[in-house]
């Protein structure tokens, strides 16, 4: 499917429901919004399933589209979400249409619109709102910048091409506020995020002549740091700064003894590749998955699974 004809079959729905993915970041909560506001719009009775994972610097920006209690969708859409999965909490049932960049999607839902050569699924959200509307409120703009930068790093990840910087350089023309959106999402962290990031940096172990970087981020590191979820956003970059380094790969403890792994690489190596062994996915040089083992354990074991991809 294509954004014109996405577009219009969106124009044919109403009491539409948007759902976004467990641990959001800001592409599904920032493309999802921005496309509720549009359908809004377009005259549709839409809102956002209230994910309530949301870290707190992301709700104001997206809290106003949750939905009430009582609302009962007549078509659902998932926005940036590659599996079933990975829906958020609470979330179950059958999906209408999914708009997505992942090229491990899962093939879930009725209808799809999919392109994998995207940055962000806010790039393909925009082409949709474009065709729905052909403009873009401020307030769209603002959350789509917020979409595309944190998938990109703030165009600093590999991932980010001449598109998404002409995308990025439309979404300004439209009024996006980039000066305040960088300050917020990239610059300015907590004391406590401060303390944690020098326990990870000291946590960090080196394989493989230092082409292999982990870091491990217990529960007790959070603790020692006096740090929340809210300050756990894009610690999978951290890793990334070892100038010797090809991959890096952040393990965070779980709920129940388990293992939430995140793996970052250069075009060299197939991160979904090595999360896919594991029931994961992602892109080449972004994925994740989760081991059902404590950090130590699952470092083991993705070791090994490391030698087996890296042919």
């Amino acid at each position: 499917m294509k954004a014109e004809s996405c577009a219009a079959l969106l124009k044919a729905q109403d009491r539409i429901l948007l759902v976004t993915h467990r641990n959001p970041d800001g592409d599904t909560m920032g493309s999802a919004a921005a496309l509720c506001s549009a359908l809004r719009r377009c005259g549709k009775t839409a809102y956002l399933y209230p994910n309530r994972q949301v870290i707190t610097k992301l709700l104001p920006f997206v809290e106003h589209y949750f939905a009430p209690a009582e609302f009962a969708p007549d078509y659902v859409i998932t926005v940036d979400v590659a599996t079933e999965k990975m829906f958020a909490d609470g979330f179950s049932g059958a999906v209408d249409l999914c708009i997505d960049h992942h090229p491990s999607n899962s093939h879930y839902a009725a209808d799809e619109l999919i392109d994998p050569d995207r940055a962000a699924t806010g790039e393909i959200v925009l082409d949709v709102i474009r065709a729905l509307c052909v403009s873009l409120t401020k307030d769209e703009a603002d959350l789509l910048y917020i979409a595309l930068t944190t998938d990109c790093g703030c165009f600093q990840y590999a991932n980010t091409d001449a598109h998404a910087l002409r995308t990025a350089a439309e979404l300004l023309e439209a009024g996006a506020d980039n000066s305040r959106l960088n300050q917020l999402f990239f610059r300015k962290v907590s004391a406590a995020r401060l303390k944690l990031e020098g326990l990870i940096y000291n946590s960090m172990s080196f394989y493989k002549d230092g082409k292999v970087v982990f870091a491990i981020v217990t529960d007790d590191m959070l603790t020692q740091a006096g740090a929340t979820e809210d300050d756990c956003d894009d610690l999978a970059g951290l890793a990334g700064r070892a100038e010797c380094g090809s991959v890096s790969i952040t393990i965070r403890d779980w709920p129940g003894g388990a293992s939430k792994v995140s793996v970052r690489s250069g075009a060299d190596f197939d991160s979904c590749a090595l999360c896919a062994r594991f029931g994961g996915g992602g892109h080449k040089m972004a994925a994740g998955c989760n081991l059902p083992v404590p950090p130590l354990a699952a470092r083991e074991l993705l070791l090994e699974a490391i030698d087996e991809v890296w042919a």
